[in-house]
């Protein structure tokens, strides 16, 4: 790792300076700034692509790369550590990023004061929570995405999202009181915070202490769910996800990611199979968490008449999927729940993308746009049949009506993301669910028979992943048939490239993903197959050596 061990801190640098930068520049040269900002976003995708290309390539023992910013030795000083997992959600954030950030270009960047720095801020918290091996960074690192978070909720201003937001700042606060609390109690426990020494340590706890362990892993984990989304602790996430301008909705995508990762990634490490007693804690509470979260968002999602509000009960339902599916502790399935989390993340953050444009279409947009030379050509309405067609008695075309390519556009992306959502065949959806539930049934792999027949819970689980697609496909079906079919008299919408262009990329990707699916699968197989072994992730970080300084002899006197 000698040649990449610079690049693991670069992620979080990156953003730090851009943002420094942005900060010095003022609110003047929004242009400079935009332009900036679409360079060190993209740079961080790169960045993390490589990473990711690293642990691919090598072997399962030597893919955790270290980095130890203060020199220091685990478990005294802080420590960045990539690893399957870790690089997979860096270049997943990155595309997430690039995405919203293009579409904001259009117009959301000028709608408020400093929401280039903001981004990057963002930036750098996900990056961060994403690499940190140790709690009281993942702390800090929380707090810098939240506080940036803040910010972005309520840019661009209006009633529903300063009343939105209000709810968000008070429950994420109260979240991270319970992340200080629990995190507490596991340092007084233990005497480290250290993810890797807190692994080693934890099967020695006496058992008069052991209760106060599970306690402060209970409270610290419900920090983690009230930002994965676990029912009922997720009122909060619809309003504020849906009053969001689109390009902060989209990013707000994987904000829920990060509290799945963090349960994913404590939850393996600290009470895996080698933990004694507290082997596999926690782990029903997350599996019939997550079922009850599926089958409230199901229902709720039959209700929603927006599709802003489809898209954030549409993160509920992905939320409840993956979380139960990460309780049962098996590695075939969650690593079905990783491919997942692939596809539902890029197919929502594309229809937050998407809702503003659709409902757009429904009501003409008067707001000007800046910079009118990048407009999108103009739609196609105008043009007047031919002689000789025939005309019903409103003088409207009977066949051959020309649809403008805007709505062509629109409606060809809807498709495409309730498709990916629901999970119909063929595109990548249907290849999530599909793999989730031969998991369920052959843990072992196919044509292997499975040790235990499957319990009530994976039953449910079964039959939850099907009735919320079905949930889903009846939602979705009624917006599309009154978005795009109910004859209504309204002009087009203008659209620009830079919100055509990252829908394409997101759906694209997913498209790729839909008949190139199996280099991901076995990625994310490889991952949870180390998440459910974590014996190489300890033995790398606490095996970490700080790089000597000079010594006497090195040093030459000058005279």
């Amino acid at each position: 790792m000698s040649d990449l061990s610079q690049l693991i801190v670069a992620p979080i640098l990156l953003p730090l300076i851009t943002a420094a930068i942005m900060l010095l520049l003022g609110e003047k040269h929004r242009h400079i700034k935009a332009r900036l900002n679409l360079l060190s976003t993209f740079s961080g995708l790169a960045i993390a692509a490589c990473l990711l290309l690293w642990v691919r390539t090598q072997g399962q023992a030597a893919s955790i790369g270290v980095y130890l910013p203060g020199n220091w030795p685990a478990p005294f000083g802080i420590v960045l550590v990539v690893d399957h997992l870790s690089a997979l959600l860096l270049t997943l954030t990155g595309v997430i990023g690039f995405s919203a950030l293009l579409f904001a270009r259009a117009r959301w960047d000028g709608a408020g004061a400093s929401f280039h720095a903001l981004f990057q801020i963002q930036l750098m918290g996900l990056y961060g929570a994403f690499l940190t091996a140790d709690l009281f960074n993942l702390f800090v690192f929380f707090e810098v995405l939240l506080a940036a978070s803040y910010g972005l909720l309520l840019h661009g201003s209006g009633r529903a999202r300063v009343r939105a937001g209000l709810h968000y700042i008070a429950i994420n606060l109260f979240a991270s009181s319970l992340f200080l609390i629990g995190a507490a109690m596991l340092y007084g426990v233990t005497g480290t915070l250290n993810m890797a020494d807190l692994a080693l340590k934890i099967p020695l706890v006496p058992e008069a202490d052991r209760g106060l362990l599970h306690a402060g892993a209970a409270i610290l984990a419900m920090a983690f769910l009230v930002k994965a989304g676990i029912w009922p602790l997720n009122f909060w996430l619809v309003p504020a996800y849906a009053s969001a301008s689109a390009p902060v909705a989209a990013l707000f995508a994987i904000m829920t990611k990060v509290g799945l990762y963090a349960v994913l990634r404590l939850w393996t490490l600290l009470f895996s199979g080698q933990a004694g007693a507290s082997a596999h804690f926690g782990g029903e509470w997350l599996v019939y968490g997550g079922l009850v979260t599926l089958a409230v968002a199901a229902v709720s999602i039959l209700a929603a008449q927006r599709l802003e509000r489809m898209a954030a009960l549409s993160i509920l339902v992905s939320a409840g999927t993956l979380l139960g599916a990460v309780g049962f502790a098996q590695a075939a399935l969650t690593g079905a729940a990783l491919f997942y989390l692939v596809n539902s993340t890029l197919a929502l953050c594309a229809l937050f993308l998407l809702a503003e444009l659709v409902e757009r279409s429904r009501s003409a947009n008067e707001a000007p746009l800046d910079e009118e030379e990048d407009a999108m050509p103009p739609p196609l309405e105008s043009l007047h049949p031919p002689k000789g067609i025939n005309l019903d008695d409103e003088q409207q075309v009977v066949i051959g009506q020309i649809i403008p390519w805007t709505m062509a556009f629109l409606g060809l992306s809807f498709i495409a993301c309730a498709l990916l959502i629901i999970g119909m065949p063929p595109l990548s959806g249907f290849v999530g669910k599909l793999n989730l539930i031969s998991a369920l049934f052959n843990p072992l792999g196919l044509g292997v028979p499975a040790e235990q027949p499957l319990s009530a819970a994976g039953w449910g689980l079964v039959a939850l992943l099907i009735l919320s697609g079905l949930a889903s496909l009846i939602a979705f079906g009624r917006v599309g048939i009154q978005r795009f079919w109910k004859p209504e008299e309204r002009p087009s919408p203008v659209l620009r490239r830079y919100e055509c262009l990252p829908i394409v990329i997101l759906l694209g990707l997913c498209l790729i993903l839909s008949f190139k699916a199996e280099p991901l699968l076995r990625y994310t197989q490889d991952t949870a197959a180390s998440l459910q072994a974590p014996d190489a992730y300890i033995k790398a970080v606490m095996a970490a050596q700080p790089i000597p300084g000079p010594t006497s002899r090195d040093v030459q006197v000058q005279p």
